[in-house]
């Protein structure tokens, strides 16, 4: 039966109870069992996707151990997702967002207080997830109904930190061919953790900030200026969106610093965060080409060069979802969790979605 020592699952029901925990708590996969004829319970079923997912982290650990030594990256390049027909581009996207862990799990009330007390920084319900994914941009298609799709892509998810995330997503980009890459692109919003972590782990990339985070940093100056969904707001920030999708970065962040003097001090600070936003990203605001090769695709007279240009993002929309659908397991009403057991089961998570 494939039973280790001391086991209390064979290997069909630690992957039954691997699966079922990641994708649904454990009350509910009680029910999902059972329908499959699996009288499991829901400690069983619990203990056991932990279990599972303690065994996960041990592995991707080995995994990331890889990149240590010179002779094994080197191997780890050799193998990597086959060899190439053409020259291709990877994509790596990077975003965050929040779960809500019980801190001094049984004693937070307590650790509250004392923290009051000792005029210390109270102890915070929620945390950074940090998450990414890699892929070929020749991966990356549309169906029929022009929704994009990627056909292969690697994962990463990790409460752990910042450093935690590029490691493994170091060790992922060279599954997916960063050795023998043509070009590497990086798109994320304006977040400075990402940029710092990027210009670190892949100093070569080219770094884009999402198009569609920097128009809504701009519709949020007009929602200040004029008010929200108002004829006056879309007429002030139309020329600015054209500024910006013409990579004419400068003559935009001129036309917000002239704002400064006109509005007061409340409005004015929130201008000139915004200002500050654009300077610290001017080199990442790279949308022309782009744009003018899809009108050259839609016109049918593109160039191979303009075809291949035009299939380039312009957000991260791929991380963007991937967050979400991460959320809708980790981020529940009434959910709570430490920080082992959500990175346990976000790594059996992960493995999932790698094929692993």
């Amino acid at each position: 039966m494939g039973l280790n020592k001391n086991s209390p699952a064979s290997p069909y029901l630690q992957e039954v109870c691997a699966l079922l925990n990641a994708k649904m708590p454990s009350a509910q996969a009680v029910e999902v069992a059972s329908r499959f004829g699996l009288d499991l319970s829901r400690c069983f079923i619990h203990r056991e996707a932990h279990r599972q997912g303690l065994k996960a982290i041990d592995v991707r650990n080995a995994q990331v151990a890889q990149l240590d030594a010179w002779d094994s990256i080197q191997q780890l390049a050799a193998g990597s997702d086959g060899p190439a027909s053409r020259p291709f581009t990877l994509i790596i996207e990077i975003d965050a967002w929040n779960i809500r862990e019980r801190d001094d799990w049984g004693r937070t009330r307590e650790a509250r207080q004392e923290a009051l007390r000792q005029n210390k920084d109270i102890p915070s319900k929620w945390h950074w997830v940090y998450v990414a994914t890699v892929f070929r941009l020749d991966h990356r298609a549309e169906t029929e109904g022009g929704r994009s799709l990627i056909s292969q892509r690697r994962y990463v998810s990790t409460r752990q930190s910042i450093e935690a995330l590029m490691r493994q997503l170091h060790r992922q980009a060279i599954d997916c061919g960063l050795g023998r890459a043509q070009d590497v692109i990086v798109i994320a919003d304006g977040a400075a953790w990402i940029w710092n972590a990027v210009k670190d782990r892949f100093p070569e990339a080219r770094c884009r900030l999402d198009l569609y985070h920097a128009e809504e940093h701009l519709w949020s100056v007009a929602r200040e200026l004029h008010g929200k969904d108002t004829p006056e707001a879309r007429q002030w920030v139309q020329p600015l969106l054209k500024q910006l999708r013409q990579d004419k970065s400068a003559k935009l962040i001129q036309n917000l610093t002239d704002i400064v003097g006109q509005v007061q001090d409340k409005l004015r600070e929130k201008v000139r965060a915004q200002i500050t936003y654009f300077e610290n990203n001017t080199h990442r605001l790279s949308y022309r080409a782009i744009l003018d090769a899809r009108k050259a695709v839609d016109k049918g007279h593109a160039t191979a060069e303009q075809k291949a240009k035009a299939a380039e993002p312009l957000g991260s929309g791929a991380i963007e979802s991937t967050c979400r659908q991460y959320q809708c397991r980790f981020k529940r009403t009434g959910q709570f969790w430490s920080l082992e057991g959500d990175e346990a089961l976000m790594c059996l998570e992960t493995f999932w979605r790698n094929n692993r």
